[in-house]
């Protein structure tokens, strides 16, 4: 059936537009004008393309790593669902290979299910530097072995995407996770500068939350930060939660990064979506929750409680850039770097259907992905 949506105003990815008519028909956009037969439904608000979410551990209660399964999967992008997020990769982070073979079994499993938003998977470790292995524990972390590389190069996970430790892992097994369809991106990471370059030229293309459990910025040591703001090709994950980065800093890295190359994510953690009293367990030590941010009981930032569409009201409100280039942080600049951007990430005829519908205040009103709403 199809349907035509017509928003007070549309933002598609490059402009806005004012009570642009957008038709829908099998999930996909079948144009930006009314359609004869096509029912028309007309909304208050501001509708914009779907949020992708690279770096997702949990939601709605569910951590990936807690029970690596189908139904933790669904449970995490219906939490996530509900603030814009409508493409996303679950995330393991650094565990034993049992509980890696089994997060890959479920995302195979969730892709072929269709579950909603679900695009890939992200290894996020255990191939890290114990130095800046932040919450990431210890007893895990490891050099890269045969085991790990056979997950790695499933080709029923869809995007996949391993961040690892440059330090410790060699360039020449980075051009093989790269031949093997694999986005590596580095992170968790002392690295000095020229490691890290090397990393780049072997085929790695992302940095993870950028500033955070990595080698810092000096004038005589580049470092990690260093190293990823200077690059003109990779992509900068950024969590903008006033905790994770001073709004300086991450205004530093957006301008002197091209644009494009850098791109909201949220490492988000079982509170999204629950009531702020919302405390978890991770690898057994205690996680607490207090207002938006959230430690471990030894004293380290644990994730985030933040959503993505939280991000580009901070990115909007803190850092002070225009909404437009917030939204295309959220949504069409990491459907470039999962290469969806033909499909995703924007409001173009023969994309897919994923909107979202903003009040005043950016705050999500609907959610649909394919066309089908899955949050109102």
């Amino acid at each position: 059936m199809k349907q035509t949506i017509i928003a007070k105003r549309v933002f598609d990815g490059e402009q806005f537009h004012n009570d642009l008519p957008i038709t829908i028909e099998d999930g996909h956009i079948l144009a930006l004008d009314s359609v004869t037969g096509a029912k028309e439904i007309r909304v208050d608000g501001t509708l914009v393309p779907g949020f992708i979410d690279v770096q997702v551990n949990g939601g709605g209660g569910a951590l990936f790593n807690g029970e690596p399964s189908v139904k933790c999967i669904e449970t995490i992008g219906r939490a996530h669902a509900k603030f814009g997020t409508t493409g996303f990769l679950p995330t393991l982070i650094t565990d034993n290979i049992d509980v890696m073979g089994r997060a890959a079994d479920a995302v195979a499993a969730s892709l072929v299910k269709g579950s909603a938003g679900v695009l890939g998977v992200h290894f996020e470790g255990p191939h890290l530097s114990i130095p800046k292995k932040g919450v990431h524990p210890q007893c895990h972390i490891r050099r890269i072995s045969d085991a790990e590389l056979e997950i790695f190069s499933r080709d029923d996970l869809g995007i996949k995407v391993v961040t690892l430790a440059p330090e410790n892992v060699s360039v020449d097994v980075i051009r093989a996770l790269v031949a093997a369809d694999v986005r590596v991106c580095l992170g968790h990471s002392n690295a000095d500068y020229e490691t890290v370059v090397a990393a780049l030229e072997a085929g790695a293309t992302g940095f993870t939350h950028l500033f955070n459990a990595m080698s810092p910025f000096g004038s005589r040591e580049p470092g990690m930060v260093g190293a990823a703001i200077e690059s003109r090709d990779a992509w900068c994950g950024l969590i903008v939660d006033g905790h994770h980065v001073h709004a300086a800093a991450a205004r530093v890295a957006i301008y002197a990064k091209p644009r494009g190359k850098v791109m909201l994510v949220t490492d988000a953690m079982p509170p999204v979506g629950l009531d702020e009293a919302a405390s978890f367990e991770l690898f057994g030590t205690q996680v607490i929750r207090q207002g938006d941010r959230l430690n471990s009981v030894t004293g380290e930032l644990a994730g985030c409680v933040l959503d993505m569409a939280g991000a580009i009201r901070n990115t909007v409100n803190m850092l002070g850039l225009p909404l437009d280039e917030a939204i295309r942080m959220g949504s069409l600049y990491p459907a470039e770097y999962l290469g969806l951007a033909k499909r995703q990430g924007q409001i173009s005829v023969g994309s897919r259907a994923d909107l979202v519908l903003l009040n005043d205040e950016l705050k999500v009103q609907q959610t649909l992905i394919g066309g089908t709403s899955v949050f109102n």
